[in-house]
Order: structure tokens, then sequence, then C-alpha cells
């Protein structure tokens, strides 16, 4: 019975490259394996064909940024939020057509959580820069929620949510508010606290029963199924 070979190994002897070469073709998604990509650089290889993708490079994957529909997670650690991000829950519709490679879901980074009963758009990048942005303008950056309320929605009522309150001793921040039909509202608002939107709602006599993230900034989550995740394209800029 042959014995097996990392891959990383074969490549090295294949083609004469460097271990950290090997491993960066590997790693990149360049190296097909009977045909086949295979990004692990321990993949044991008997006699298997191996070869280079054309117009390979020995570089590191450049850091991509990850967008999740996320159902509802009630203090969620983000271990939790990883766990689902995988190649099953990746939106088979997903336009930025990146090659989906295992090196993608390693030290990612999160800000900006949702609300704890909300579901909806959450954030996973690699990218500091994007990290930065994030963290930095976060009183900044607009947060769009769809509000699912019961109660009369009424454009004089939403009108009042324009201005910063003060409620029993508490102050809830302005924020802009429209009716989206007759029981959702859109709510726009920036760095929100941690049970604003009930508060906000509950002060023109809405009752919240649903909330969902759908932008952050200039990036929206578009179409993205409840449960799945997409690539962040390299032109979309919070």
């Amino acid at each position: 019975m042959t014995d097996s070979v990392r891959l990383s190994k074969h490549l090295i002897d294949q083609i004469g490259c460097s271990r950290r070469e090997a491993q960066l073709y590997i790693e990149g998604g360049w190296v097909l394996v009977n045909g086949a990509i295979i990004d692990e650089p321990q993949y044991p290889i008997t006699d298997q064909s191996v070869e280079l993708r054309p117009n390979a490079v020995a570089e590191p994957l450049p850091a991509i940024t990850l967008l999740l529909n996320q159902p509802v997670l009630a203090n969620a650690t983000l271990e939790q939020q990883l766990a689902l991000l995988s190649a099953d829950t990746h939106w088979s519709e997903d336009p930025s057509n990146i090659l989906q490679l295992k090196g993608h879901f390693a030290r990612l980074s999160t800000e900006l959580p949702l609300q704890s009963k909300a579901t909806g758009l959450q954030v996973f990048t690699q990218d500091w820069r994007t990290l930065r942005k994030l963290t930095d303008d976060r009183t900044r950056l607009e947060q769009e929620y769809v509000v699912q309320v019961t109660g009369e929605i009424s454009a004089q009522r939403l009108k009042r949510l324009a201005h910063a309150q003060m409620i029993k001793g508490v102050g809830l921040p302005g924020c802009k508010a429209s009716q989206q039909n007759e029981e959702h509202i859109r709510l726009v608002l920036k760095d929100p606290s941690e049970g604003v939107i009930e508060r906000l709602c509950a002060s023109i006599d809405l009752d919240v029963v649903a909330m969902k993230r759908i932008r952050i900034g200039a990036v929206s989550m578009g179409k993205l199924p409840l449960g799945q995740w997409r690539y962040c394209a390299a032109t979309q800029k919070f």
C-alpha cells in the first residue's frame, strides 16, 4: 500500500518551490488534486494527479468581509456566531464570484452587535481597515432596522421620533422613522444601545413584535436569506 504524503510536501517535490510558497499556493486555491481545488496543505496524497491552476501566485489571501443574515442569538458569543458560517450556509446566489476557501473563516472579527431580539445584518471581517471603520465610526454610521409592531402607526407619531426625548427620566435618541406597511416601520439610528428600539416604539404606543437590521452605513443586506451569508464585494464600502 502506497504511503501518503502531505499535499504541501508533494507540491514542493513536484515543482521545486519553498515550503512557504507551497502553503500559499494551496491555501490560495491554486492547487488541483484530480481536477478539484484542495486548499488544505495537510491533505494526503498518494497517486492522485496534482497541478497548479494557470496564473497561480504564491501570495497571502486578501482579507475578506462576510455578511450574515443572523437569526436571533440572545447573548451569543463570537464562537456561536462563527458557527453559523460554513460552506453549507453560503448563499447559492452570492453575486461576488469569490472562490470560497477555508482561509476565509480564520481570524474573523465583528463589531456593531445586533439588538438582542433582532435578526439581520451582521458583519465579520479579516480586514483591519473595515474593522477600524466599524469601530472608530460607530457613532456616525447609520443602522437601519425594519420593525414589526402592534398598535396604531401614524405619520404624526413617527415624526415625534425625529428629535431626542426624555421619557420618564430616560433619554431617547432622535432617529429617522417611516411607515413601511400596516405592521412595519423603518428606523434609522446611529449606534443604538441595547433595548432602545423597544423604548422608542413604546414612546409612541407601539409594541415590538420582531425586528431586523437591513443596513449598516452604505452596505445593505439585500435579499440574503435568514441564516445564510455572502461575501462583501470589494466595491462595497461602509
